[in-house]
């Protein structure tokens, strides 16, 4: 069953080159995007990077995560391989929402790590989830993908959705204390 449903597009131009933005909408009314630099429609082993919306990161450029660092990063790699994808997930704070996120800043604050302090506020440690990336990623026509992700579980995440992974490589920026 598709989960959501390509909306709209239109350019992007970033300090890297000229990106195509691709709106997405899951059936909750939730939105998404993909962000596409150059011809990825039915290529394989498409370079992809899975980002999880993180607004202290991305945009107020926190130390506390590595999020902003990694989000430039996989922009800077895509333009440079002259073609990839990047799906942006509205999944805020490992899934938990901003408000919840900054009380588990408040439970850091106080010494907790970020499992420990989603924990506390009643939370699984990490509720994010990859399954419309198939749908999204099916938009295009692509069936396998070169992982840009430090996390293993997105790699079996995808492959669960029907996404073949042909390798997955580490994205090393920004790691903060």
């Amino acid at each position: 069953m598709t989960q959501c449903q390509f909306i709209t597009e239109a350019s992007l131009p970033t300090e890297f080159g000229e990106f195509r933005l691709h709106a997405f909408e899951e059936t909750n009314g939730k939105e998404h995007l993909a962000i596409v630099f150059g011809n990825v429609n039915n290529q394989e082993n498409v370079l992809c990077r899975l980002h999880s919306e993180c607004l202290t990161g991305d945009a107020l450029f926190s130390a506390r995560c590595d999020c902003g660092p990694q989000l430039k990063a996989a922009f800077k790699n895509i333009a440079e391989n002259g073609s990839g994808i990047l799906l942006y997930l509205r999944q805020e704070g490992r899934g938990i929402g901003l408000v919840n996120k900054i009380r588990a800043y408040a439970l850091q604050d106080l010494g907790k790590d970020t499992v420990e302090a989603n924990e506390a506020l009643g939370f699984d440690a990490d509720l994010r989830s990859y399954d419309i990336c198939f749908d999204m990623l099916s938009h295009f026509g692509i069936t396998s993908v070169d992982l840009l992700t430090n996390n293993p579980k997105k790699v079996e995440a995808l492959e669960n959705a029907g996404v073949s992974v042909n390798k997955r490589m580490p994205l090393h920026e920004g790691v903060n204390e």
